[in-house]
């Protein structure tokens, strides 16, 4: 017999924001439900540099119920960008990695 867990069940776990502007923050939404019997806790969310801010629920997260981190990235530095969520819970499997990628251009402005 299989022991009651808490199981995240992801509607996606990279997100790609294709071009953004240099300097304009952009913001994702990493969905989930919690698909096992236990209640989720994620004791904590952190990006992989100082770049990515990262909000998550505080509360845990009843069986069917459904959650939401959200992950920001300050777009500062040019060019392509691959950074990481580390997600740490009660979940199966204990630590979910989520993804964010695209690419920094400079910043166009309409003043010549």
């Amino acid at each position: 017999m299989i022991a009651p867990s808490a199981q995240f069940g992801w509607v996606k776990t990279t997100h790609d924001f294709g071009r953004i502007q240099q300097g304009k923050p952009v913001t994702t939404e990493f969905k989930f439900t919690n698909k096992g019997q236990l209640p989720l806790i994620i004791n904590n969310a952190k990006g992989s540099c100082g770049c990515t801010g990262v909000e998550y629920p505080k509360e845990p997260v009843t069986p069917g119920a459904t959650g939401t981190i959200k992950a920001t990235y300050n777009a500062a530095a040019l060019g392509a960008f691959n950074k990481s969520v580390t997600v740490e819970s009660n979940a199966e499997g204990g630590t979910t990695t989520l993804y964010m990628k695209g690419q920094v251009l400079k910043t166009v402005t309409s003043e010549q």
